[in-house]
């Protein structure tokens, strides 16, 4: 290294806030000097230095100033300087980029939502009967079960239609391309062999790959993929880490400022989220291993001992923090959260509490990004989810005639909040396929402290000053099992509601459309009835558009029609409600779902065919069934019909 680049390497060090330390020893190389004043500044180097940081007293006799170094050592020192501080100024453009992208994405669903304002100003034409809304189509608890006559004839509902809805003709070149590209977008590919593991749609899926390709681009710009400049890759890995925690906590909370900016809510983030968690954790086992690579080629020589080195405050908190992330991505797997939820909602806040206190003092320049989490974290926690969105009523609880399923069942007057963006409880209302976390105290201690999302299975509150609150809650295990257990001794019991949470994409995504077709399996009624309800119940029937209405309900049992009640079904067939039930799948087996989506296409379309309508659909039920709508409107859309598809999930 030239004396004039040295000594401008000095001056441009020392102008950022190192100041010069008088040197004892025999004076060294200034390139030798500046390079140990800079890398006693750097976490984790200074394990070779004494314990503070900054402070560049030797460790164990080891004194990188009066060290022998050879030229190529000088040239390594060098390099990793400028590496690490390129790392540090190129973390602050990630950032940017993805407010860049956020502010795309809000730009883009603003954009479209003005659009479509303008367009429904004007008349559109009606499919079904549109009528006022009316408290008597509420679900309530007291619904008289259809007696043994009628569930067979509910049974029996199915129409039998052959053929599929036809390829649309006519269309432009470019419009059969875009319905083309549609049509792959959302098409949901097969699960991955030997893992099993299911997929999302395409269009989720290239999300995620440009999300991580980015993250590898940061990971690896500039960087050296060899083991001499691995302490380099561990570096711009834990600074890739910390950058990213923000962004964790911002996508897994209930209440952030994306639903409003960009229409999604936190549970179509959820999979962002999911997945950037386990970025997080590769992540964290890259800093790990590159420091162990790091000691090996390079403290080791120096004198330094594994144990000596593993057992620094600095490496002792680290390893905690690894230790709890590696925990937390185990408790989160789709098996571990299926089996033991419970346990998964207890060692989430627990674990993540603990990482976040390790990387504190770890890290230090971690430490503005861990204190921007944990405000993310409190304010939606303490703020929110138990201050301003919490309710507590006494409920209801009706065991339902298969006596595995219980109905939560609560009314109160409407409050009328004055700063209701800053949140309101369901005491104000809520809007279709919008949930909530109930918690009910009664049952045991351990159930004081958890939440478990419920979707509420009432239509919606318009032009009334009163709300019933219903809540379909099939028993399975825990939770679910004990409340079924109390609702047989006691016909009430005091919960906490906290929600409403979710976002209107699929009802809006219905009204739009000429034809609107809702699937559902099981208690995914809870998802259906109110979309439904708020269809025929348009808020202003002189310029909103009714849509023709097919409702598609898979049982397992005949008996669980009893859930929603033979009259309300009647009521909305009223209305121009088309009704689908196949015979219950514990009878006749799982049921051809992409025939009946299309059959009720066809019957809905009627004579006047399907080239210039639009369809959407909404599917709510078990993975296997919404794959199959999913690729079943996939497969119209090919066939050039303008086809959008909605899932919503109800057991995440």
């Amino acid at each position: 290294m030239r004396a004039d680049s040295a000594n401008s390497l000095s001056f441009n060090l020392m102008s950022q806030g190192w100041p010069e330390r008088p040197v004892a020893h025999p004076a060294p190389s200034i390139n030798d000097f500046t390079s140990a004043r800079l890398l006693s500044t750097i976490p984790n180097y200074h394990l070779v230095m004494a314990e503070e940081p900054g402070n560049p007293q030797p460790l164990s006799g080891i004194d990188p100033r009066i060290h022998p170094q050879t030229n190529d050592d000088a040239d390594f020192r060098r390099r990793l300087i400028e590496g690490i501080l390129y790392s540090r100024w190129m973390i602050k453009t990630y950032h940017a980029v993805l407010l860049s992208v956020l502010l795309a994405f809000t730009a883009w669903h603003w954009w479209i939502k003005l659009q479509r304002r303008r367009r429904d100003v004007k008349p559109h034409k009606h499919y079904g009967t549109a009528a006022s809304s009316s408290t008597s189509s509420t679900l309530s608890g007291n619904t008289t079960p259809p007696d043994a006559a009628k569930a067979k004839e509910v049974n029996d509902e199915l129409t039998i239609l052959l053929s599929k809805p036809p390829a649309v003709r006519n269309l432009s070149t470019a419009r059969k391309l875009l319905r083309k590209l549609h049509a792959l977008a959302i098409y949901q590919p097969p699960k991955i062999p030997m893992i099993n593991k299911s997929l999302p749609s395409n269009s989720t899926t290239l999300l995620i790959l440009l999300f991580l390709s980015l993250n590898l681009i940061y990971l690896l710009h500039r960087t050296s993929l060899t083991l001499k400049f691995a302490f380099l890759v561990a570096d711009r890995a834990s600074l890739l880490f910390v950058a990213n925690l923000p962004w964790l906590y911002l996508l897994a909370a209930k209440n952030q400022p994306l639903k409003f900016l960009t229409g999604y809510s936190y549970e179509n983030l959820n999979i962002l989220h999911r997945r950037l968690g386990e970025w997080l954790c590769l992540l964290a086992v890259l800093h790990s291993a590159g420091m162990v690579v790091g000691w090996y080629t390079f403290l080791r020589t120096q004198g330094l001992g594994l144990w000596y080195f593993l057992t620094r405050d600095i490496i002792l908190l680290g390893i905690g923090a690894f230790v709890c992330y590696e925990l937390l991505f185990l408790t989160s797997l789709s098996a571990f959260r299926r089996w033991w939820y419970e346990i998964f909602l207890g060692t989430h806040v627990v674990l993540q509490a603990g990482a976040l206190g390790f990387v504190f003092f770890h890290f230090h320049t971690a430490r503005v990004y861990v204190g921007i989490s944990l405000g993310i974290f409190l304010v939606d926690r303490v703020v929110y989810r138990l201050v301003l969105k919490s309710k507590t009523i006494r409920a209801d609880l009706t065991l339902m005639d298969d006596a595995d399923t219980v109905l939560v069942s609560g009314s109160w007057p409407l409050s009328h909040r004055f700063l209701s963006t800053l949140g309101q409880n369901v005491g104000s209302g809520w809007k279709p396929t919008e949930h909530v976390f109930l918690t009910v105290p009664a049952l045991s201690r351990k159930h004081m402290i958890q939440a478990h999302p419920f979707t509420i299975a009432a239509a919606a509150p318009t032009d009334t000053e009163h709300a019933w609150f219903n809540l379909i809650i099939r028993a399975h295990d825990g939770f679910t099992r004990d409340l079924v257990r109390h609702a047989q001794r006691y016909a009430s019991t005091e919960v906490r509601l906290d929600g409403p949470y979710g976002s209107l994409h699929a009802l809006e995504m219905l009204r739009r459309s000429d034809l609107a077709v809702v699937v559902v399996g099981g208690s995914g009624i809870a998802v259906a009835y109110p979309l439904v309800w708020a269809l025929f119940h348009q808020p202003d029937v002189e310029t909103a558009t009714t849509p023709a209405v097919g409702l598609i309900w898979v049982v397992h049992e005949a008996i669980q029609v009893n859930w929603i009640g033979q009259e309300r079904l009647d009521e909305l067939r009223n209305k121009g409600l088309q009704v689908c039930i196949p015979p219950p799948t514990s009878e006749a087996g799982r049921p051809d779902v992409s025939t009946l989506v299309e059959n009720m296409v066809v019957e809905l379309g009627g004579n006047s065919g399907l080239s210039e309508q639009s369809v959407g659909v909404v599917a709510s039920g078990p993975d296997g069934m919404n794959r199959a709508v999913e690729n079943t409107c996939a497969g119209m859309a090919w066939r050039g019909l303008d086809c959008s598809v909605a899932v919503e999930k109800y057991g995440w």
